[in-house]
């Protein structure tokens, strides 16, 4: 299927009396995607990688590596990586690695590149060069890099040369997967035993993925450890589908009456299903069926029936592993019958756009009363109007009021959506099979 054209401004109609009976596969995992370049890169021998997620972000990510010397071929469906080795990489033209949009591809590439024997500079576009990038440089100059960030702490990273990686014990001020998973790939460069521990559990698909290709580390509770110097072998990867992405669509399936949809071969991982919690604890009817593991991954279908939901405060737990899911679950809150109160979520401030901002703003022009809290968001549940929005070049928020569309009053128009093909290039493409007028 061809992708649907994503222009600048969109309008989303609402379908009187549309209900929805579907299976959806949403495209592969965005997390894993990137993972899969990175790791499989720097293996020895040759790793397939079926069900990559190709859209901007991650194959900014793919092309990052070749950059660097590693060779990939797509074949059919299936993307075959010739790992290199830990050591193989060289150096880019000119030093220059691009990331784009895509800020998990910056981070996770720097805990690689700290460790090379070349000197580089890791850059993206206007919009992740005004993120903050500290969390990453200060662990990464506490295993001996060599490594300058902007005075603001932002990108460009410049990278010097350097011999060796020294192994720490760090105490990441933050529940971030991609701090986690930069330490841990650092780490493969180092001697020693690397130790991180984070104040609540971020989503674990690095740990996952590099037992996969065979590397040991231990995870106790909030702490993983593992032995430095340890090297990767290629393996078989077979990326699941996307929770994030099927968040927009199962938050449509519950608040669109006498609706049924069922998501296939769904990546249910612990540490991303906090979006499926709290909806369920808002009242949404929502199953596992045909559970499985593949590859260390917990992979189902996933039953979303139509549901009447109730405001909640959003438990702190389950903050990190819906941190992406939030936009969308505004949306839900604000068709709820009565208050979501969102807290301990300063993180949505420092994503492709403040979040917790973007998404009051626009919520407000729907009709809907909330307030900005410093660290999340007060939503009382209402009814959705029509009116125009800016979803100011963040994706999740532009998917996010594109759905509120479908469920408003009138027809909702939400400017600057072109950055939904860095993470779900064919959005419109499932709206358009499902009936939806977008």
């Amino acid at each position: 299927m061809c992708v649907a054209e994503i222009s600048n401004t969109i309008k989303s109609h609402p379908v009187v009396g549309l209900n929805i009976q579907a299976d959806i596969t949403v495209p592969g995992d965005k997390s894993i995607s990137h993972r899969s370049m990175i790791i499989a890169g720097i293996a020895e021998g040759v790793t397939n990688v079926s069900g990559f997620l190709e859209s901007a972000d991650c194959m900014a990510t793919m092309q990052a590596m070749q950059s660097m010397g590693v060779k990939i071929e797509q074949i059919n469906n299936v993307y075959c990586i010739h790992g290199v080795g830990k050591y193989g990489l060289t150096c880019p033209e000119n030093g220059q690695i691009d990331c784009g949009n895509s800020g998990t591809g910056m981070r996770l590439l720097s805990g690689i590149i700290a460790a090379q024997n070349f000197d580089s500079e890791i850059f993206g576009d206007e919009s992740l060069n005004s993120r903050p990038m500290t969390r990453i440089t200060k662990p990464l100059k506490l295993m001996g890099a060599n490594v300058s960030a902007t005075k603001n702490g932002m990108a460009p990273l410049k990278f010097k040369a350097v011999d060796k990686l020294s192994a720490i014990h760090y105490k990441s001020p933050m529940a971030s997967a991609q701090v986690k998973s930069c330490v841990l790939l650092a780490g493969l460069y180092c001697d020693g035993e690397v130790v991180l521990t984070e104040p609540k559990l971020s989503r674990d698909h690095t740990e996952n993925m590099l037992r996969g290709f065979g590397c040991e580390l231990q995870s106790d509770d909030l702490t993983v450890k593992m032995q430095g110097g340890q090297s990767l072998r290629a393996t078989q990867i077979v990326v699941p589908a996307d929770i994030s992405s099927a968040a927009f669509f199962m938050v449509l399936a519950v608040l669109l009456p006498h609706s049924q949809v069922t998501f296939k071969n769904l990546c249910v991982n612990p540490s991303r299903t906090g979006v499926i919690s709290i909806l369920k604890l808002m009242g949404a009817d929502i199953r596992f069926v045909n559970e499985t593991i593949v590859a260390g991954e917990k992979i189902a279908d996933v039953v979303v029936k139509s549901s009447q939901l109730t405001g909640i405060d959003i438990p702190h737990k389950y903050v990190a592993s819906a941190i992406d899911e939030f936009p969308i679950l505004f949306i839900a809150a604000s068709l709820a019958k009565g208050q979501t109160r969102l807290t301990n979520a300063i993180e949505l401030r420092k994503k492709e756009s403040d979040r917790i901002t973007v998404m009051a703003k626009g919520l407000k022009l729907l009709g809907i009363e909330c307030e900005e809290l410093e660290d999340g968001l007060l939503i009382t549940g209402g009814e959705l109007q029509g009116n125009i929005v800016d979803a100011k070049d963040d994706h999740r928020c532009a998917m996010s009021f594109l759905i509120a569309g479908q469920l408003s009053k009138q027809a909702i128009s939400v400017k600057n959506c072109e950055n939904i093909i860095t993470s779900f290039p064919n959005f419109l493409d499932i709206c358009h099979d499902l009936g939806l007028q977008i």
